[in-house]
Order: structure tokens, then sequence, then C-alpha cells
């Protein structure tokens, strides 16, 4: 009785929709199981490449070619609870992301109509270790926002501690949304200092509405994905193809 028909590289790259040498890279890479190999000394993959790939490809889209590729390697060595926690904290992640995003939208709201909602409980403040958590920040990054005169935070006590206000908390989030979109300093600085402008807020707002819908595609992505990612989690248990 004979095995599975190995597959060819050729093979796998039409399978996966990369070409014959990116799936030689990206076996390089660790992102599939090294291939065995025949007497002649041609890789011989099996399905379980094809399946890897096309879960690296949706994972690539959502997260990240590196994130992908780290967490196709962990998903091969962990146990079926440790890869379900895995994948979960990818979708948690992208929710992270599209709330921040969302709350950067709602303090432009409150930039823009003064007497709107303030982006945070009146009178409530942050130390910058408590915003550095909620933003996903360190507080150097805070620092250096201060240092640029993107968020300017109070300055209380005789050890002239930061304190985050509501104003500033807002500002913050929204520095935090147009840096993640891939703003540069210069850019960011230009946007913050024109929000009290009449018109100023249409930018940063465009700006947010396309993170959001960019957050909504990955999100799509790494549901596309769940299908191979199931498979790959499910193989690593499965004993190697003789």
């Amino acid at each position: 009785m004979t095995g599975p028909v190995p597959l060819r590289t050729t093979d796998v790259a039409r399978a996966s929709g990369y070409s014959p040498q990116q799936v030689r890279d990206l076996e390089r890479l660790g992102v599939i199981p090294p291939a065995a190999r025949s007497d002649n000394g041609y890789r011989a993959y099996t399905p379980t490449h094809v399946r890897a790939l096309r879960a690296y490809r949706g994972l690539a889209d959502a997260v990240g070619p590196v994130a992908a590729r780290q967490t196709l390697a962990r998903l091969r060595t962990a146990t079926l609870a440790e890869a379900a926690a895995a994948v979960t904290d990818l979708h948690v992640r992208l929710a992270r992301e599209r709330d921040e995003a969302l709350r950067a939208q709602r303090a432009l709201d409150a930039i823009r109509h003064e007497t709107g909602p303030a982006p945070e409980p009146a009178g409530d403040t942050m130390t910058i270790t408590e915003l550095a958590g909620a933003l996903g920040v360190r507080p150097s990054t805070l620092r250096f926002w201060e240092q640029e005169g993107l968020v300017r935070p109070e300055r209380v006590t005789s050890l002239r501690a930061r304190r985050y206000g509501p104003s500033a908390i807002g500002a913050a989030r929204i520095v935090t949304a147009l840096r993640a979109a891939g703003h540069g300093v210069p850019a960011v600085r230009e946007i913050m200092d024109s929000l009290h402008r009449l018109d100023g807020p249409g930018r940063a707002r465009d700006i947010l509405r396309r993170r959001l819908d960019r957050i909504a595609g990955r999100t799509v992505a790494l549901l596309r994905a769940g299908t191979d990612l199931a498979a790959v989690i499910t193989s690593a248990d499965e004993p190697p193809d003789p």
C-alpha cells in the first residue's frame, strides 16, 4: 500500500498562489516545515505545506509578515490549547486597534464641536504610565510626543510629574491612531496644529476612517485564514508523513 503522492515545489506553488522561489524562501524562513527530500534530492512536500502557506498569506495580510512567521512557527510546536489561544490573541489585537481608532474618532469629534462630550469623564486624569498602558505605547513615546508638541500634559506637584487631562488624553489617542496609520511626526504635527481651525479636522477624520477600513480588511483576512490555521493546528498533533 503506497502513501500519498509527494508534491513538487511547482505543485505547492500552484496550490498556494506563491512562486516556486517564494515557496523555497518561506521554507527557509520557517513559515512551513522543512520538506522531505527524495532519493534524487528534490523536495517532497505534502498538503500540510500548502495549508501552512495559505494560512501564512491570510496572517500576513492581517498582522504583517513578521508576526505571521512568528505565529506559524509557534503553532507548529504548541499544544492545541496554546495554539487556539495564540489565534484568539490575534483577533483581540485587531479588536483593540479598532477600539483605539474609534476612541480617536470620538476625541476628534469632541475637539470639532468643543461643547460635545469629552474623550474621558470630566475631571478624570491619567499618569504617564496609565496613559501609556491604555494606548499600548511606552512612556518614552509620550515624552517624545510632548517634546515634539503633539501632546501637552499638565505638570503638577513639586516633582513636576505629568498629568494628562481629558484634552491631552484625546490628543494622545488621535496621535496614536495617526502614527499607527503610518504618518510621520511632521505630518502628525501639522494635523494636530490644524484641529482647531474651521476645517482643520477633515484630514484627520479621513485618515481615521481609512484606518478603520484597513482594520476591517485585516479582520476579514484573518477570518479567511481561519480554516487553514485550524488545519495547521490540528496537523501538529498528527504523526509525520512517512
